[in-house]
């Protein structure tokens, strides 16, 4: 992702090959904090408190938090340190599975090896893997869906395209690329005319993750609060919906941020089409339906307070009473039903074709 004009990708180690670097999203977009990872703990403690979050990135956290596990294992000489620090991972994030999609695979490889030198190779070569292929394969997304905006361009007689998105599904959100945003970057770069609706996406409002984005990849954005997609689909401002998604199931449901089940409700009563972006590690092919995914539920404050800028200083400020109590589900279920298709790695599907599309 372009940032003040420079590439960078959200993750990768350090010169000395025992620091892992992150962008830390909690200051974005007023500040442009790399943080230094030096743990399993801290990677543990970035990935819980969503200094980084997405569901791709997280898998790569995951690898990468595996290969600092190794390096704390040759010095204390405890191989069941690895296997702690896996459980430790695996369980800061429920909802999203490519973290523990992530953790299987570099789990599986460490077994076949049993020296903690081998250990530590092993994971170090498979954590820069996972980056590269999550970048590959999120420039993939983009390559493939495009097609859908190039087909509305010239539909609506080369019009600008209105694409709508909800939460953060962009280079912030994966190593490199995006899942939704990739399409939109894809289509920039063939100087396809674009705005993207950018919801704000509370309570966190990861809607100021992907304007910034946006902006730093001048596409012309318009941050609007989480209610108004409806009224815009109503008024045929909206030519395309495109979400990201933490999990997908055998049968096509979507588990993606807070609040995606309503714009997908609202696409399909105005027909316009609702697309979820994903690389194929998104999928959970061992669970059914959507009414199996564990919802995480985070911290009340998350939705009694909010971060902003004030005076040139980051403060967190109380929206409501000090007696006031609120309940904060971090994602919701969109059925297949409600789904146009999906946009992956491989190509474009339909819920109803998606397994054998990864056949």
């Amino acid at each position: 992702m372009l940032i003040n004009g420079r590439h960078y990708r959200t993750i990768w180690l350090a010169e000395d090959k025992k620091t892992v670097e992150i962008i830390d999203q909690r200051f974005l977009p007023f500040e442009f904090i790399i943080e230094k990872i030096n743990s399993s703990t801290e990677m543990a403690i970035a990935i819980k408190d969503m200094h980084l979050r997405g569901a791709p990135l997280i898998g790569a956290a995951a690898a990468y938090g595996m290969y600092l596990a190794t390096l704390e294992a040759i010095n204390n000489k405890n191989e069941q340190h690895i296997k702690n620090c896996s459980i430790l991972l695996e369980n800061t994030r429920p909802t999203a599975v490519n973290l523990k999609w992530a953790l299987n695979r570099v789990n599986a490889e460490l077994e076949k090896v049993s020296s903690i030198e081998e250990k530590i190779s092993t994971a170090y070569k498979l954590a820069e893997l996972i980056a590269d292929e999550d970048a590959e394969t999120c420039r993939m997304i983009g390559v493939n869906g495009v097609s859908l905006i190039e087909e509305i361009y010239e539909k609506n007689g080369r019009r600008p395209v209105q694409i709508l998105t909800h939460c953060n599904a962009g280079s912030l959100a994966c190593v490199d690329f995006g899942t939704a945003t990739s399409p939109i970057y894809e289509a920039a770069k063939r100087k396809i005319p674009i705005h993207v609706w950018v919801d704000e996406t509370r309570p966190r409002n990861q809607g100021k993750l992907t304007s910034w984005e946006l902006e730093q990849n001048k596409i012309p954005n318009t941050v609007i609060c989480d209610n108004t997609g409806g009224y815009l689909m109503m008024k045929g401002m909206v030519d395309f919906v495109i979400v990201g998604t933490d999990r997908v199931t055998r049968n096509g449901d979507v588990a993606n941020k807070i609040g995606t089940y309503l714009k997908a409700l609202a696409a399909n009563d105005n027909n316009i089409p609702f697309y979820v972006a994903l690389p194929s590690s998104t999928i959970d092919f061992n669970m059914e339906s959507g009414d199996m995914i564990p919802i995480e539920e985070r911290t009340q404050d998350e939705v009694l307070t909010v971060d902003g800028l004030c005076k040139d200083k980051i403060e967190q400020v109380r929206l409501f009473s000090y007696y006031a109590k609120a309940a904060n589900y971090g994602f919701d279920i969109t059925p297949a039903r409600l789904v146009t298709g999906f946009i992956t790695e491989k190509g474009i599907c339909k819920p109803q074709e998606l397994l054998n599309f990864f056949d």
